[in-house]
């Protein structure tokens, strides 16, 4: 099933989304899916899970974040409280009262924000390698110079030149991509070439940098979640890959003890492209988690 393709003007300006639809799509419950920063879009997240979940006889959505793939920049900088806004203004412009959301990454962190904000808006949680979870990008003994280090290098700049000059580079870009999607059988050409699609914009990575201007501190990350995981009473499914480079598998392990209704699938060799990498092991454990979501 390939996706509709729509722009919904969201008043401060456009949201390019995809919508996979199946058969009476009306009555069908809506599933909210939210992909990652860096080099991220709503296909390259979402490509493959959107249409087996409208399959299974559910109404995807999909938004190119403001600033990534077909969506502009907004007029506002990316900060997390301005993203998870950003959530509810998407949310209500589709009209969709309760919706289960999912996010990757980043847009975990966002999923998560506003089910914390917004409880009662949210049937079910699904977190894909999520942000969020912790005070620091790394775990370990390393966690306080590299954040130091990684505070440094976005604030020069540095980190920003770095990303845009590696985005030239197919080679490394190729190695970057085979380091968040291990399996090679999912690893494709096709798959490449829209990475290198998404990092050739004139304005890729800027959202971005912007958010990681925000986020990253000299001693922690700005968000954690964390503290506030038991306040979520909305069903959880949490994700992650054993071999999860951007975000430590613990965070995940911990988070799904902490959440009051939570299941946990750690799939074993599975980089921080988790549904991409593994769809095999993914896609059934979504499709039966939103089987038993309340409120179909």
């Amino acid at each position: 099933m390939r996706p509709e393709r729509t722009t919904i003007d969201l008043g401060w300006g456009p949201v390019s989304y995809l919508a996979w639809q199946p058969d009476a799509a009306g009555q069908a419950p809506a599933v909210v899916l939210l992909h990652g920063g860096g080099a991220d879009n709503a296909w390259l997240s979402w490509g493959g899970l959107g249409a087996a979940l409208a399959n299974a006889g559910h109404r995807v959505y999909a938004p190119d974040h403001p600033g990534y793939g077909e969506s502009p920049l907004p007029p506002w900088p990316h900060t997390q409280e301005r993203l998870v806004a950003y959530v509810g203004e998407f949310v209500d412009a589709l009209g969709l009262d309760r919706v289960t959301l999912g996010g990757l990454s980043l847009g975990g962190g966002m999923a998560l924000g506003f089910t914390l904000d917004h409880p009662e808006r949210v049937r079910g949680l699904m977190l894909f390698g999520s942000y969020g979870l912790a005070d620091h990008q790394y775990g370990g003994l390393a966690a306080m110079p590299a954040q130091a280090l990684s505070w440094v290098a976005v604030r020069t700049g540095a980190m920003g030149r770095i990303m845009r000059r590696s985005a030239r580079n197919r080679t490394l870009m190729r190695a970057s991509l085979r380091s968040i999607v291990r399996n090679p059988a999912e690893c494709t050409p096709e798959l490449f070439d829209a990475v290198m699609a998404e990092v050739a914009r004139p304005d890729a990575f800027t959202a971005f940098e912007q958010w990681q201007r925000d986020q990253i501190l000299p001693d922690r990350l700005r968000t954690n979640y964390a503290p506030r995981l038991g306040e979520v009473r909305t069903p959880t499914l949490v994700v992650h890959g054993t071999h999860d480079s951007g975000v430590p598998v613990a965070y995940a392990k911990a988070a799904a003890k902490a959440l009051p209704d939570a299941t946990l699938l750690v799939v074993d060799g599975a980089g921080h492209w988790v549904q991409r990498d593994r769809p095999e092991r993914v896609t059934p454990a979504v499709r039966e988690f939103l089987r038993r979501v309340p409120g179909r």
